[in-house]
């Protein structure tokens, strides 16, 4: 696919868009609606960028995902609903446009592919911990757990062992790393963390950081 090299981006503040993730939105900002319209009449494609926590005003972190509309349904109102699926990570360069929305230069990020020992022992601990996880009481919603297990049915029950053996069928350590991030990583900070490391190995390593610490706090609250 080509990817364009500007796009419009939409700034939320603690949600971001993964690589093969789908992504459904609500976009109601007249702002956005105008950038929404832009891309479905030129190639599909906008960025969602978490904003940075770390400053004043609007601003987009560094790396953003970029997104092709899928279905786009608009309201009566002028809102409209749409499911974006992501497409790869991207970094975020000049800002050539800032009204009605702002328009960066994009540059891809591309994950090479890994295979390599460290990666797969990666893999390994990290779905020990998502086993852990998973197996704390009131860990998880139903929900979550539903996705994990690629179920179809929010209300069917869903067993553990079912989640991870639908985890161990995604081949690709980066987009397991993705996956895991976006259904088990409740702090934004965490994903944007995942979402802005392009080495598979780091992003692993940082993946089994942050599921140490949600398994420890786990534990002490199950204890209480």
């Amino acid at each position: 696919m080509v990817f364009p090299d500007r796009a419009g981006v939409l700034i939320l503040g603690s949600c971001h868009l993964f690589p093969q993730s789908v992504l459904p939105l609500f976009i109601f900002e007249p702002r956005y609606q105008k950038m929404l319209a832009e891309a479905l009449d030129t190639h599909r494609m906008f960025c969602l960028a978490m904003k940075r926590p770390d400053v004043s005003g609007e601003r987009p972190s560094e790396v953003a995902g970029l997104g092709l509309v899928r279905v786009a349904m608009k309201n009566d109102d002028g809102t409209s609903n749409l499911i974006l699926q992501g497409l790869t990570r991207v970094r975020l360069g000049k800002s050539i446009q800032s009204r009605p929305f702002r328009v960066h230069l994009i540059e891809p990020l591309i994950t090479e592919p890994t295979e390599s020992p460290i990666a797969d022992a990666l893999v390994e601990k990290a779905l020990d911990l998502v086993d852990a996880r998973l197996r704390l009481q009131n860990a998880v919603p139903q929900a979550i757990l539903t996705q994990l297990s690629g179920g179809l049915d929010p209300e069917e029950p869903v067993k553990i062992e079912a989640c991870l053996q639908a985890l161990r069928r995604v081949k690709d350590p980066g987009a397991l790393a993705d996956l895991i991030a976006t259904l088990l990583l409740p702090d934004p900070m965490m994903r944007q963390i995942i979402l802005q490391t392009v080495d598979v190995e780091e992003r692993l390593g940082h993946l089994v950081h942050f599921l140490m610490g949600e398994v420890a706090r786990g534990s002490k609250g199950s204890a209480r």
